[in-house]
Parts: C-alpha cells; sequence; structure tokens
C-alpha cells in the first residue's frame, strides 16, 4: 500500500515538474518571438546648412547605429528615398481659418510633385468623424483633385483633432511597410477634455495618438494654422495647440511647422517638408530587447547632423 502511494506521489512530482519545464520554455518563446521581431522606423536629416545636407545625402548603412534602452541593435536594411516611395495621408481640419483655403493648391502641388509609387490619402478632420475624400491611392493627381474648400466654421469643428487623427492611423493598417507620414494641418489644440486638459502634456487622445503612431511606424509631421474659434483669439490656447503638435513630431519622427502665432503662407512650409522628404531613410532592425515595456530608440551617426526618428515604441 505503501509503495502505491510513492508511486503516485513520484507520478505527480514528475506531471508537475514537465509542466513548470514546458510552462518555462513557452515564456522563453514568447520573449524571443518578441525580443527578435524586426523593427522599421523612419529617420529623417534636418541639416543646418549645405554642407551637413552634402553629408546626409552621403550617408550609408554603415554609418547609423541604433539604440534600443541602450543597448546596440543588428541593423537588416537601409533604404533610401528612391527604394521606398512615400505613404502619406493628408489631413486637413475642417474649421480652420478661411485664409487656409488659399494654400490648398500648394498642398495639391505638392502632392501631384511626389514620386512615382507613392500612396497617398486626403482626408478632412470635421464634426463627428473623420471625411475621408480619398482613400489611399498611387494616383497622385485624383489625391490632389479630391481637396475640397474647408467650412472654417463652428459647424466643421471636432470633437478634437486627435480621435480623427487615430481614426486616419488605423488605415496605415492595410497599407505595406514603408516611409509612413501623416500631414496634419491643424491648430492641434485639444478640449474636449476641458481647457486644464488641453495642454502638451495632458491631452489624453495626444497620448493616444502617438501612442498609435508610433506602433505602426507613423512619423507625424503638421502645419499650424488657427482655427476660427479659440486659436484664433487666445495666446494661451495658441501656445497648447503649437506645443500639441511639437511633441506630436517630436515623438513620432516627424516635426511641427509653425511661425509666431499665425501664418501668412504655407509656402515655406511645403518647401521645407519636400526637402525633408528627400533626406529619408528607412531602417529594419532587429530587437534584441525582452519583454511588452516601451521601448526607448536613439538612432545616431558619427556626422554631425540633426535626425528625427520616433523617441520609441510599445510591441504590438
Amino acid at each position: 500500500m505503501k509503495l502505491k502511494v510513492i508511486k503516485h506521489k513520484a507520478v505527480a512530482f514528475l506531471i508537475l515538474t514537465l509542466t513548470l519545464v514546458a510552462s518555462v520554455a513557452q515564456s522563453k518563446q514568447r520573449d524571443l518571438q518578441v525580443s527578435g521581431r524586426e523593427v522599421t522606423i523612419l529617420v529623417t536629416a534636418h541639416p543646418h546648412n549645405s554642407r551637413m545636407r552634402d553629408a546626409a545625402a552621403k550617408l550609408t548603412k554603415d554609418d547609423f547605429v541604433i539604440r534600443e534602452d541602450k543597448s546596440p541593435q543588428q541593423i537588416i536594411s537601409v533604404k533610401r528615398t528612391a527604394e521606398a516611395p512615400p505613404i502619406i495621408a493628408v489631413l486637413i481640419q475642417d474649421n480652420l481659418v478661411s485664409r487656409v483655403n488659399n494654400e490648398l493648391d500648394g498642398i495639391r502641388n505638392f502632392i501631384r510633385r511626389l514620386p512615382e509609387g507613392s500612396r497617398v490619402m486626403t482626408a478632412y478632420i470635421t464634426v463627428g468623424s473623420l471625411e475621408v475624400r480619398q482613400d489611399f491611392t498611387t494616383d497622385r493627381e485624383h489625391a490632389a483633385s479630391s481637396l475640397r474648400i474647408l467650412r472654417s466654421s463652428s459647424s466643421g469643428a471636432p470633437y478634437n483633432p486627435y480621435v480623427e487623427v487615430i481614426e486616419a492611423l488605423r488605415r496605415f493598417d492595410s497599407q505595406p511597410t514603408g516611409r509612413r507620414m501623416i500631414l496634419l494641418v491643424s491648430d492641434g489644440l485639444d478640449t474636449s477634455h476641458g481647457f486644464r486638459s488641453s495642454s502638451p502634456s495632458q491631452s489624453i487622445d495626444l497620448d493616444r495618438a502617438i501612442h498609435e503612431a508610433q506602433k505602426r511606424g507613423v512619423a507625424a509631421f503638421s502645419f499650424f494654422a488657427p482655427t476660427v474659434g479659440l486659436t484664433s483669439e487666445f495666446r494661451m490656447e495658441v501656445n497648447f495647440g503649437q506645443g500639441s503638435l511639437i511633441r506630436l513630431g517630436d515623438e513620432t519622427g516627424g516635426e511641427a511647422f509653425i511661425t509666431g502665432t499665425d501664418f501668412v503662407t504655407f509656402d515655406s512650409y511645403v518647401r521645407e517638408f519636400s526637402e525633408a522628404l528627400g533626406l529619408q531613410w528607412l531602417i529594419t532592425y532587429r530587437s534584441s530587447t525582452i519583454g511588452n515595456s516601451f521601448r526607448h530608440v536613439e538612432v545616431t551617426t558619427e556626422q554631425d547632423i540633426h535626425l528625427h526618428y520616433p523617441s520609441g515604441y510599445s510591441p504590438r
């Protein structure tokens, strides 16, 4: 009888041991899947003079170093602009001042001048939802022609711009990996949770938009323009809106184009953005980081060149 009890205990112990071993193995496998994933990020150079611009144009795969949480990562490939046509969503807030309508031809021409193979989506951030005028297409003329005159009134005011930016970001899920960007024409102000929550550090939906953009490898570029409401009248609201656009660009690898508290024309914005598109690299590397927590990213070169890239990402 005692022998049978011992045997039963031995069998139970063996089963428990095998279960624990299998559990540890599965856990390690999950970590390997997370840490061994390929990550693709967009890097943009912002040279301050012609010397830096020339140096940036000569950068190759061997010139880049990528770190995740300060640990060097293995770079798999570096694609120049000619190898990766841009994938751009042009988003325009519908309640911006009517003077923005004078700038639409400049945006149309920017779309038309994009290289062959570019994919473009156009949409308006308006009351109720994201109004998609043209889903992603390689027909640049069709995308350019889809832009319409803004409502430029409170009837076109969105709940807040970032809720609909998030909706636009989800449309990138149907697109191939590439130079993913949004061009957001907006005042950047989110007052949906009250004025105190509209600062760049307090906006809940700005945080969500940054997270969704980082997760999908989308860099956010923006042109600031005031709306017919608060950002046409109050300096603090302008500061909060511009600060939010700056943060959106900084943390996703894009840039906010801003001149004072208003704008005269988008011409300089379009020119600088077009130049930035010519100094980009699509870098794919193999992550060695284990776990599912947020990963801080750093991209450097030996050249004295200012680079924009996402501050990090959370594994999907």
